[in-house]
């Protein structure tokens, strides 16, 4: 018998502390993704790569990239790496760790089973996307 994974209660805790998010959409996103920590000065994200995974900041911070100028400096609670996914497109800005960070990381296949059962979440998502989009 499979079982349904269990979501890891401290992960849990951090990712409502910094997002706000209700406890089942919480609960889903920690139970599909994978906790993971990167050191300061690391590249997560690639412009003009495939998308395979987008990350919301648990602690630590990023800075984005467009041609190597910082266009944003983002911390916890924050999202990244959804435009390409959301989009279906190549990534359009680089992200790199500015501090040690620890993220939730979603990959492709697990964010489109969130989104399937979260409209709210996937229209933030959207919503999201879009904004920055524009800002580009």
């Amino acid at each position: 018998m499979l079982r349904k994974p269990k979501a890891d209660p401290e992960v849990v805790d951090r990712l409502t502390h910094v997002t706000g998010f209700d406890e089942a959409l919480v609960r889903t996103l920690v139970t599909a993704g994978t906790t993971v920590h990167i050191p300061a000065g690391w590249s997560i994200i690639m412009e003009t790569t495939p998308a395979d995974s987008a990350y919301i900041i648990l602690e630590g911070t990023v800075d984005i990239r467009k041609h190597g100028e910082v266009l944003a400096n983002l911390g916890p609670g924050a999202v990244f790496g959804e435009i390409a996914l959301v989009n279906h497109r190549l990534r359009n800005a680089s992200v790199v760790a500015s501090t040690p960070i620890t993220a939730l990381r979603l990959g492709d296949e697990a964010l489109q089973k969130v989104l399937a059962h979260d409209a709210k979440f996937a229209d933030t998502l959207r919503s999201m996307a879009e904004a920055r989009l524009e800002s580009d």
